[in-house]
């Protein structure tokens, strides 16, 4: 359990402010102990794991080593040594710059932390760093080589000094990128600072919410993220070495009003006594300053499509069936969204206009389907998605299978647009299974390619060959995308939905599953529903529930065999 005089006020009264990403274990190993008591623990355990474990450890250390490795720490090292508290903090201090901070309470570990900072010197001189001067005469400062710049990169960016900064004082171990934000954190580990983290309402909010009911007693894995002030400063702070093509999408996401999540993060415990493992994750995204929370205007542009209206309960249907390995069912104002969506559109794609026309083509263009899209296909939409996941055996990359259900409060005009828009695509082809008209995507990938020869006095006509800012050449760009999201996914209008499947096999197995052989039926999801409306009375707007051995085995299977 957590030491009782602990080396340092909690972290999040340790850093400032001006931190943008946090991440905290208080007690790590009773954290540690209490997974290895979950079924996760035993499972890594087993003997028949060892050759998985190892590769993953593996992996594992080589990613560790891309971050932990150019401050001259390892993975086991942060293993070893802590007493208490280890924490790690990403800290804007001024526009432009991000300052990494890793704070650990050594107690009962000094004689180890002492010996770790003359390895970790070892480790540093080893990539060629040199030693500089002590900061403020208790730092240790050592400079890294810089990387040499490409020379046939003109646009590169001119490589930055990286440091690197060690001090172990007392029972507390810091190290970071920048001297200076380790001595602003060295300066206040007796008493905290005013202007903390802790003190932002967003990290109170965010830690309010992931903390509520859950026991104060075990130790927790706590993080928090201010998403887009991380995002830019991370871009400023390591620019790339050669210049990036196509759009940045968090710039986008910012124009178009998703800032408005000004932070998320959560809480990850196990073995309370009830559960495996329980974890609560919160985003706070606060209406705009005079602005109505319940009204569609709450945010600005795109990010008005974030409006998930709340419901008493969440169910799954009658034809999910009782052997997948997971089902979700967000409510969510589609209508909204797609109103919403075409500034989101125009801005990726980086011409204003984009969407209407491709929107306006899919209803005027002759060679189209000649469907009004909002009238005959969204307005029919109700507001509620479902997500079905399983997989089929023998496990292979293509094993993983998908479902998505959206609810149709006209399902007949939505089956009518469905089959209008896609019989005039030849890359679909029409089923019938049980009296259910099912539109499957072609797989072309094994056909032999077709010679196409040049006629004297003409040019037989090619796709490519059409304007690239054609409606027509926009909506194919957009097929070629789904088809590469999806390339073998099946459409249909069935049990009052719009469902959309990876596979066909999937679609007809929700096709054919009655009531009476439900996801609704088994017992496992009996017992999680009543523990979740006890942790989580209504109103909802999401409701899940998954079987982690079958939702990770395709994953893990394929990891066994190095794939």
């Amino acid at each position: 359990m957590w030491a009782d005089d602990p080396a340092f006020p909690a972290s999040e009264s340790v850093f400032p402010d001006t931190t943008v990403a946090w991440i905290s274990i208080a007690d790590p190993e009773e954290f540690s102990a209490s997974f290895d008591r979950t079924q996760y623990g035993k499972l890594l355990r087993d003997p028949s794991m060892e050759a998985f474990v190892t590769s993953f450890r593996e992996q594992l250390s080589k990613a560790g080593k891309q971050r932990l490795g150019k401050l001259g720490l390892t993975l086991e090292d942060l293993g070893e040594i802590p007493g208490g508290e280890i924490a790690v903090a990403a800290i804007v201090p001024e526009a432009g710059r991000l300052a990494t901070v890793l704070l650990v309470d050594t107690s009962g570990h000094e004689e180890e932390t002492e010996a770790l900072l003359d390895v970790i010197e070892e480790r540093l001189l080893e990539q060629k760093a040199e030693r500089l001067a002590d900061f403020e005469e208790t730092i240790r400062v050592y400079r890294l080589p810089q990387d040499d710049p490409s020379a046939d990169d003109v646009d590169a960016a001119e490589p930055e000094e990286q440091l690197v900064a060690v001090v172990h004082e007392g029972r507390a171990l810091v190290v970071g990128d920048d001297p200076v934000q380790v001595s602003h954190v060295l300066a206040v580990l007796e008493n905290g600072r005013q202007d903390c983290l802790a003190s932002t309402e967003q990290f109170a909010k965010v830690s309010e919410g992931s903390l509520k009911d859950l026991p104060t007693s075990l130790s927790k894995l706590r993080w928090y993220i201010d998403p887009f002030r991380f995002a830019a400063a991370y871009k400023l702070a390591h620019p790339p070495k050669k210049r990036q093509k196509g759009p940045d999408y968090v710039e986008i996401l910012g124009r178009q009003g998703f800032d408005a999540v000004k932070a998320f993060g959560g809480a990850i415990l196990f073995d309370d006594g009830s559960h495996q493992m329980r974890h609560q994750t919160i985003i706070y995204a606060p209406p705009l300053p005079g602005r109505d929370a319940s009204s569609v205007e709450r945010y600005d542009l795109a990010a008005r499509m974030l409006r998930f209206p709340e419901s008493s309960e969440i169910q799954p249907f009658g034809w999910v069936p009782a052997g997948v390995s997971s089902w979700s069912s967000l409510q969510w104002d589609i209508e909204t969204a797609f109103q919403s969506a075409e500034s989101l559109v125009d801005d990726v794609v980086g011409e204003k206009g984009v969407f209407d026309d491709v929107i306006a083509s899919l209803k005027e263009d002759p060679d189209g389907p000649q469907i009004d899209v909002e009238a005959d296909l969204i307005a029919c939409l109700g507001k509620k998605v479902s997500l079905i996941g399983d997989y089929e055996e023998p496990i292979d990359i293509d094993s993983d299978r998908l479902v998505i259900a959206i609810e149709a409060i006209d399902p007949e005009k939505v089956a009518a647009t469905v089959g209008k828009s896609m019989s005039t695509d030849p890359d679909m082809r029409r089923i019938e299974e049980n009296g259910v008209v099912i539109w499957e995507l072609i797989d072309r990938s094994m056909e032999i390619p077709t010679l196409e020869i040049e006629t004297p006095g003409g040019i037989i006509a090619h796709a490519d060959q059409e304007e690239e800012d054609s409606p027509s050449a926009r909506r194919r760009k957009l097929r070629e995308k789904e088809e590469k999201l999806l390339p073998h996914s099946a459409v249909t209008v069935a049990h009052g939905h719009l469902l959309i499947a990876s596979h066909r096999d999937i679609l007809e197995r929700v096709l054919a599953t009655s009531d009476s052989d439900s996801l609704a039926t088994t017992g496992d999801y009996k017992r999680m529903d009543t523990v979740l409306k006890k942790l989580y009375p209504s109103p909802v707007i999401l409701w899940g529930f998954g079987r982690s051995d079958e939702s990770i085995r395709p994953a893990f299977e394929m990891l066994k065999r190095g794939a």
